[in-house]
């Protein structure tokens, strides 16, 4: 399958090409400069054929930051078939620009000159001052205004391959088998049913969530800068382990309220999109200073979107205080997430990065747990001997079965005479025994009281 890559310097629509090529508004777009920082790529249909469309930060190095995002464009423009190299239509060319297309010209690779925002016939006719580029195919287009994009894609279809035509069902699986993987990611034979796991990398603002979605990789896929807020657009890639499609997704760090800004607004409304699509949450937190309250409010997330959890303790190597001392710490200040493991790592020096994917398998498969009807009103009638049920203003509570009803994560519904008279503490009780005689290690437990013959849309109480 052909790639495509979008080059360019930032603010001149590489974003908007991308989602127009997508059909769907995938990367943020803005007025600011640099918006697009990381690698964002995307299977697309043209015409009747497809391809693998990259869009790339920038070419900007008016910092540190801003050069790793050139560096990674560079990386995207040298691993494809075709680039499409985008300039500003609204000003006349720079010698900058003409710097950087010459230098593409020398990957050879066929190369083509997207002339955006003219917006009109009159701006049209004034632009033979492109003419300088000397480029084969030269395309004059507005994605604001849907102008030319159409040629565009006529030119790429007809230069796509006519075979692997690919549907929705399969079209990822088809993919691995005509890509090269290295490490110890699994390529499964054709045909093979892939599981899809949904995994969300959260954390506060440069706590090394990029790092470590790099590290998962063996390869750098998202930018990585000490420069706070680097990552805007959810960045996912996907990986095969042990014939398991893992789906990561490389969130924008999180700040106060009073302190998210501009196009942050939109990245921590795209982060929460992601999550409602997420299986399981990385929870990262920074091991080499004091945790904050900041850490707390991002970790009740995972409680109100009920998501699989891992709490992973980045920059281990750097750790503030030893093992014991901040699991007990975790356990105090996350005393929700009791039931989440925790695991110590170094992204930058890839040390224990190895073991989360066995731990998301894990995690995953109990977040999917079904508990046989028997086995779980066994456990009940045990617990319910153990600490009866305690009674309200006098009148006895009853439970007389549960049965489990839903996964992703496991719901239990209690059948009860008064379901309204079922304290909080005593669901705790019985989630912690269900805990205890099933090890459901990293998924929360949802359970809901309810009478004889309710439906479910009348369920109230949820935990």
């Amino acid at each position: 399958m052909k790639k495509i890559a979008l080059i360019g310097k930032p603010n001149v629509g590489k974003s908007s090409l991308f989602n127009a090529i997508a059909k769907e508004r995938i990367a943020i777009t803005s007025d600011i400069s640099g918006t697009t920082r990381d690698i964002r790529h995307r299977e697309v249909k043209i015409g009747e054929k497809f391809a693998i469309i990259l869009d790339t930060g920038g070419l900007d190095d008016s910092s540190t930051m801003f050069k790793n995002v050139r560096d990674m464009s560079l990386k995207a423009a040298k691993s494809s078939d075709i680039i499409l190299f985008l300039v500003d239509g609204k000003f006349l060319p720079n010698d900058e620009d003409k710097k950087i297309f010459f230098a593409l010209q020398k990957l050879g690779k066929e190369i083509v000159l997207i002339v955006n925002k003219i917006d009109n016939e009159k701006m049209a006719q004034n632009s033979w001052e492109f003419d300088i580029f000397g480029a084969k195919h030269t395309f004059y287009i507005s994605v604001s205004h849907r102008i030319g994009i159409r040629k565009l894609l006529d030119w790429l279809d007809k230069r796509l391959p006519d075979k692997l035509q690919l549907t929705n069902d399969n079209n990822f699986e088809d993919f691995l088998n005509f890509t090269d993987y290295e490490n110890n990611i699994i390529v499964p034979k054709k045909n093979e049913k892939l599981e899809d796991i949904n995994i969300a990398i959260v954390g506060r603002v440069n706590v090394g969530k990029s790092s470590l979605l790099n590290s998962l990789l063996g390869e750098d896929r998202s930018v990585v800068s000490e420069t706070a807020g680097t990552t805007i657009d959810p960045v996912d890639e996907k990986m095969v382990y042990k014939n398991t499609t893992l789906n990561f997704v490389d969130t924008a760090g999180l700040r106060k309220r009073s302190k998210i800004l501009g196009i942050e607004k939109y990245a921590l409304q795209r982060t929460r999109t992601m999550l409602e699509k997420a299986d399981v949450i990385l929870l990262v937190l920074d091991s080499s200073e004091e945790f904050k309250e900041l850490d707390e409010k991002i970790a009740n997330l995972v409680d109100e979107f009920s998501l699989g959890c891992i709490v992973v303790l980045n920059k281990w190597d750097k750790s503030l205080n030893g093992f014991k001392k901040s699991i007990e710490e975790i356990k105090d200040r996350f005393k929700f997430l009791s039931y989440a493991p925790i695991i110590t790592v170094s992204a930058l020096s890839n040390k224990r990065v190895h073991k989360i994917n066995d731990i998301i398998l894990n995690v995953y498969k109990n977040y999917c747990s079904k508990i046989p009807t028997s086995k779980l009103n066994e456990t009940l009638k045990k617990a319910v001997i153990r600490h009866q049920v305690p009674s309200v203003n006098g009148q006895r509570i009853r439970i007389y079965y549960a049965t489990q009803f839903a996964s992703k994560p496991p719901k239990i519904a209690l059948i009860m005479n008064k379901p309204k008279g079922l304290h909080f503490s005593y669901k705790r009780y019985i989630i912690n025994q269900l805990r205890d005689e099933f090890e459901l290690e990293g998924t929360p437990i949802l359970i809901r009281a309810r009478k004889k013959g309710e439906r479910e849309e009348d369920i109230e109480n949820i935990l």
